[in-house]
């Protein structure tokens, strides 16, 4: 008798799931889109924001604006990008000091030496005014997340970016290489580290994650024998480099020289 009552109600429990299943099944099968709308909301001075959320972000906002608007650096004059046919004052800067600062990295990581700095006209979006340098003037000229990596390049493809670079004629950023542009409009007496540029030596060159990747066509990158992440953003390299100088050296060095017709 007890067994018999324990089938009936096992029977009963499948019986109730069985209908549940059947009645959502029969729910979800009568859903159906009958119409899909959407409106554009500008993002304006004029967008409604409630006095709750904005007390809820203050002090974020406190925080980070202190931290961006800390003095870090004194500058002597204006570096900008828009005065310049092969050089600009902040290319050299920005291309110097990160040579400057990520060797040291890569001598501890790898025992050995950075020779070149290569940079991206592009990349750099704003100046870097004369007078009080803050954390908001380096998050403004480098408002991307770009990390530093060096490549193995040989002699070859260093001479490809020497073409490269006069057939663009943009002022990107270098430091470590110099060369002269003749009256056909071709390079000559290109010294790494002041010395003759050998065609089957390997040169480390640090540069932008995305310029490794043949960003702005920079496509020599892609032919590197070997890649090595720093893990160090250039904009923190500006960072780190305004927190350990008071004033800021303006160093006026040619390193690309042109032979008029």
């Amino acid at each position: 008798m007890v067994n018999v009552e324990k089938s009936v109600l096992v029977l009963k429990h499948f019986v109730l799931i069985l209908t549940l299943i059947v009645f959502n099944n029969s729910c979800f099968a009568q859903l159906e889109v009958a119409k899909i709308e959407g409106k554009q909301i500008n993002v304006n001075e004029k967008a409604y924001s409630l006095a709750e959320y904005n007390a809820y972000i203050a002090p974020y906002k406190t925080n980070i604006d202190n931290d961006l608007n800390t003095v870090l650096a004194f500058c002597p004059e204006t570096l900008e990008k828009s005065k310049g046919q092969w050089q600009t004052n902040i290319g050299d800067f920005l291309a110097d000091i990160t040579l400057a600062k990520t060797n040291p990295v890569f001598k501890k990581r790898e025992n050995l030496d950075i020779d070149i700095c290569i940079l991206n006209h592009g990349g750099i979006r704003s100046i870097l005014p004369k007078g009080d340098v803050t954390t908001r003037t380096a998050f403004e000229i480098m408002p991307f997340e770009n990390t530093t990596v060096v490549v193995a390049l040989n002699g070859g493809q260093i001479a490809e970016f020497v073409d490269y670079f006069i057939k663009e004629k943009k002022p990107h950023p270098i430091s470590g290489i110099t060369f002269t542009i003749d009256e056909t409009n071709k390079p000559i007496d290109i010294l790494v580290k002041d010395q003759p540029l050998d065609l089957t030596k390997t040169y480390y060159v640090v540069t932008s994650d995305y310029l490794s990747n043949g960003g702005d066509n920079m496509n020599f990158f892609k032919k590197n024998t070997k890649i090595y992440d720093l893990d160090y953003k250039l904009r923190n390299i500006l960072i780190d480099y305004l927190k350990d100088v008071d004033t800021i050296p303006i160093i006026k060095k040619i390193k690309v020289t042109q032979i008029k017709k």
